[in-house]
């Protein structure tokens, strides 16, 4: 399976993505030095700092030109503010299987934004990549992430046991894990 960014911006008229760039280091840099990120991102350093959000532009650069996966800054299309980020990539290329990933600055939660956004980054995984699954995975105490799950479509299956850990809380992680499949995308 072949990511590659698509040939204009994704958008619904209320958020737009794109790939992500060094101008918007200090956008992402304010956004993630913020607890409820590196809470639930628990790969997240913290505090973050402008160097910690350049090393993850150049590394969603890398992504889209190994075309394994792409990550998007999602764009409030009114104000023009890059206010969450919304990623995707390939766990089994021979399936066609994806995993969409997440997190919106603290100001912008609770406006529908993250959910438009995963709905369109889903939209395309499966209309555009090809893709047979989009998956998602969410800490089962992460309220807010499961009901962006929820509404932007997808089907809980499940959850997995023990699947992670939290090095900062020093626990294992259970991920609700959800899905999408083709014809399921509204």
């Amino acid at each position: 399976m072949d990511v590659r960014p698509p040939e204009s911006p994704l958008s619904d008229g209320v958020v737009t993505l794109r790939p992500w760039g060094l101008d918007d280091v200090p956008a992402i840099a304010a956004a993630c030095d913020e607890p409820e990120i590196a809470r639930w991102m628990h790969q997240v350093p913290s505090p973050y700092t402008e160097r910690d959000a350049r090393e993850y532009v150049l590394s969603t650069q890398a992504m889209w030109r190994e075309r394994r996966g792409g990550v998007f800054a999602v764009i409030e299309t009114k104000t023009g503010e890059a206010v969450a980020s919304c990623a995707v990539h390939v766990i089994d290329p021979e399936l066609e299987n994806v995993e969409v990933g997440y997190w919106t600055a603290a100001h912008a939660r609770g406006h529908g934004l993250t959910t438009r956004a995963v709905k369109l980054i889903a939209g395309w995984a499966l209309n555009d990549l090809g893709a047979e699954r989009v998956q998602l995975r969410a800490d089962v105490r992460n309220i807010a992430s499961l009901r962006v799950a929820e509404k932007a479509g997808f089907l809980r299956e499940g959850v997995l046991r023990a699947a992670g850990f939290n090095a900062r809380e020093g626990r294992r992680i259970d991920y609700a894990i959800f899905s999408l499949l083709p014809g399921e995308v509204g």
